[in-house]
């Protein structure tokens, strides 16, 4: 059989992956806002079953009428105006943890920011598993994302890591497959940190621990689900921020037309 009939055409984006890419990106924007709603209704973590004013929180927002702060462990950061003491629209001084800017709604209101969590959260987990389901059928994750045996090398992996830092190379790499830096944060991204935000969450319903009772000892307790709930979130907006750095050195224009219609047809084998 002659080469060229081993060959057809593919969009870069396929559209289950483009649908899940702006759904995707509604449902984390509003469950982030919601849940620094939540957060500011008890902004402490603590580890284990239990955690209350009273006991030692491994990370807490503070504030005082003229100071606002943030304490990780012993460690301590000044954050007035920011973080636990800021001004709203109107120039009220505020003690809540996190800005009205950055929550859902923005006054604070713990039951509506439950209401808007709960309702994105279930959309949030029916979508990934749909895009699990159809990436596995049209086989996107074995050719876009699965990692051959020689690039697991940790030279292959710091090399990569070294071409995608450079200027010239991410601009070069936006009509290319995925690189292995790519794969790993997209593997880490779909198949570890959004799975671990839905159990989390679960762990943290009284209604699924009264059920799933395990759920809750999967994570050492309620609170070290919230603790690991949260720093999952915080892990998910540093890989946000650093996919928006990268879109916009790779040319943003042609990247978000790519992500809408597809992009340029590139040629694969059969």
């Amino acid at each position: 059989m002659p080469k060229e009939s081993r060959i057809r055409q593919q969009s870069r984006h396929r559209l289950t992956t483009r649908l899940w890419h702006w759904i995707n990106a509604l449902c984390l924007l509003v469950l982030l806002m919601s849940g620094l709603t939540i957060f500011n209704a008890h902004p402490r973590l603590y580890w284990g079953e239990y955690g209350a004013n009273d006991d030692y929180a491994w990370m807490a927002v503070g504030s005082s009428e003229t100071f606002g702060y943030l304490r990780v462990g012993q460690a301590r950061i000044e954050t007035t105006g920011f973080l636990g003491n800021w001004q709203d629209s109107e120039g009220r001084t505020r003690t809540l943890a996190f800005p009205g800017w950055a929550t859902i709604p923005s006054s604070y209101s713990l039951a509506d920011g439950r209401r808007w969590h709960l309702f994105f959260a279930w959309t949030f987990s029916l979508g990934l598993a749909l895009f699990m389901i159809r990436s596995l059928w049209n086989r996107h994750i074995q050719n876009d994302l699965q990692m051959r045996r020689k690039e697991w090398r940790p030279s292959n992996i710091w090399q990569s890591f070294c071409t995608h830092t450079k200027i010239s190379e991410i601009r070069k790499s936006a009509d290319k497959g995925y690189n292995v830096i790519q794969k790993l944060a997209y593997i880490m991204v779909i198949f570890i940190l959004l799975p671990l935000m839905i159990l989390t969450g679960l762990a943290m319903s009284p209604a699924m621990d009264a059920n799933w009772p395990f759920l809750t000892d999967l994570f050492g307790g309620r609170q070290s689900a919230r603790s690991v709930h949260f720093l999952a979130a915080f892990l998910l907006v540093v890989f946000f921020l650093i996919h928006i750095v990268m879109v916009f050195l790779s040319g943003p224009l042609r990247q978000t037309a790519a992500m809408i219609t597809g992009g340029q047809d590139r040629e694969i084998g059969r």
